[in-house]
């Protein structure tokens, strides 16, 4: 077929964003605009409108997966994790924003007009920080978060119900949440991890963090193994009965 007479190709457009990205956008902005009608916090009409809280990230298992605070504004903080990939946690590879199917906070509406720098203040969102942490640790099926820093307060404090809720359409959930894609997106956060490690002078906490990523790659694989199992079993069985040397 000559060059005049083939079918002109399809364009592809560059000026909108894939649509597994565009999706993902799309899950937060509506989690974050999630009404909220909150006394304490008249002038907040949105979840992303209080300017303190802890949220924590959740994966596809509904494992939690990072905890953190906020004093800038929820929805500030959320997106520079997930969007803007601006944050310590991402560019450490502690924290693999494709991993997160769901979202929890735990507003502070009684913060709202506080000052930033303020030791009560500060001393509150510590304490609830690390209640939270404590809290999604004992639900683990791991006993553990990712957090390269463990939240930590001398204080105890009551953990409330938090405004939890999915990012992840079911169109993206059936990309994404496949156990072999998680599977190969764990591993190559895992090697650019120990790259890091191998690469710089860190602290303690990284290579906690490194261990329980493998951790969860190895139960994730195993998991995924074992619809398999029985037909592996089988046929290393018919191999050996039928007396056929592996190469």
């Amino acid at each position: 077929m000559s060059s005049k007479s083939r079918p002109p190709a399809t364009a592809i457009s560059t000026d909108l964003s894939p649509f597994e990205t565009a999706a993902l956008r799309e899950g937060l902005r509506e989690f974050l605009n999630r009404p909220v009608k909150d006394p304490q916090a008249p002038k907040v009409k949105v979840l992303g409108g209080y300017k303190y809280g802890v949220y924590a990230f959740f994966d596809y298992d509904n494992e939690p997966i990072y905890v953190g605070q906020t004093h800038e504004k929820v929805s500030t903080r959320i997106r520079r994790h997930l969007t803007n990939q601006r944050t310590d946690a991402v560019a450490m590879n502690v924290l693999d924003p494709y991993e997160v199917y769901a979202i929890a906070v735990w507003p502070c509406p009684q913060f709202q007009q506080g000052k930033k720098g303020d030791p009560k203040i500060k001393e509150h969102m510590d304490t609830l920080e690390a209640a939270v942490f404590t809290q999604l640790v004992k639900h683990s099926k791991f006993g553990a978060v990712l957090n390269e820093k463990i939240p930590y307060s001398r204080r105890k404090a009551p953990v409330p119900k938090p405004i939890y809720g999915a990012i992840v359409s079911d169109e993206v959930k059936e990309l994404r949440g496949h156990p072999d894609t998680r599977l190969a997106r764990r591993a190559a956060t895992i090697a650019r991890l120990a790259q890091v490690i191998n690469e710089r002078k860190v602290q303690p906490g990284l290579r906690r963090t490194l261990k329980i990523q493998a951790t969860r790659l190895l139960w994730l694989a195993e998991e995924r193994y074992k619809p398999f199992e029985a037909q592996a079993i089988k046929e290393d069985a018919q191999k050996d009965g039928s007396g056929e040397d592996e190469e």
